[in-house]
Formats: structure tokens, sequence, C-alpha cells
């Protein structure tokens, strides 16, 4: 059986991929404190758990940006969901009693409907980043899977 071979357009320049994923961060993180500040109810608690995901995909693409998009939605998922199981203890309760920095990281009450809501900030994320690598292997050229000089489907 042949490995897989990855196309070179969706592979390389990790620092890019790593400095477009920071600037991703940067801007979910504005984005969570403006929903923060502006809103206010259901609205404001669940875009930001949204966007508690979107930031943990932009951190895991960043540390690992050769990774495929859905890689990395899944992993933050994943993460997303073990932070609010791991509420169900108490033991980010206690921390967040003591520390604002962990009551934002870890949150301090389970809320189920969460669990939702992080699926669709995955989601959101996994299009945004399939789509950025589709448009970056379309400069280069190329169709996503293809080589050099394949036409890019529309």
């Amino acid at each position: 059986m042949r490995p897989s071979v990855r196309p070179p357009a969706l592979t390389a320049h990790p620092r890019g991929v790593r400095a477009v994923a920071a600037v991703a961060a940067v801007v979910t993180v504005a984005a969570g404190l403006a929903v923060r500040s502006g809103a206010d109810g259901a609205f404001a608690k669940y875009a930001g758990s949204a966007l508690y995901t979107v930031l943990l995909c932009a951190l895991v693409a960043f540390c690992a940006p050769r990774a495929r998009p859905v890689a990395v939605a899944v992993t933050a998922l994943g993460l997303s969901w073990a932070v609010e199981f791991a509420q169900l203890t108490g033991v980010p309760a206690q921390w967040s009693a003591h520390s604002a920095a962990a009551r934002l990281v870890f949150g301090s009450t389970f809320n189920a409907p969460d669990l939702f809501w992080y699926a669709v900030g995955a989601a959101a994320a996994w299009a945004v980043h399939t789509g950025a690598r589709r448009r970056a292997a379309s400069a280069a050229g190329r169709a996503p899977g293809g080589v050099p000089g394949d036409a890019v489907p529309r």
C-alpha cells in the first residue's frame, strides 16, 4: 500500500499557517470580548461557547500547522468537551474561585447546551480553515489533492 501523499500547496509554509492562526486567535479573542461587553443573555453565552472552540481551533492550527482542517476541528471540539465535562467534577469551579483567568479558560458550571455550541464553533472554524486551504491551493495554481497545473475546481 502506498502512503498518502499530501500536496505541497496544502502542507508548505508552516510559518505562514502559524501567522494566520495567530491572527485568527487574536481576532477570536477580540470578538469574544466584544460579545461579552456588548451583548448579554443567551446570545452572549452561546456565542462565547462557539468562539471558545474557534479559539481552540486557531491554537491547534498554530501548534500543528500541517494538520488537516477536520483534525484541527475535531481536536478542538474534543478539548472543549473535555473541559465542559471536567466541570462536573467541581475542580474548575475551585480554580475559577481563585482566578479570573481560570474562570475564562475552564468555566465553573456544567451546561449541556454548551456541548452543541462548541460543535457549532468547530464546524465554523472547519469551514473557514477548509476554505482558506482551498484558496491557498488555488493561488498556488493547483487543485487541492492535485498536482501543479491541474485545473482548480470552482
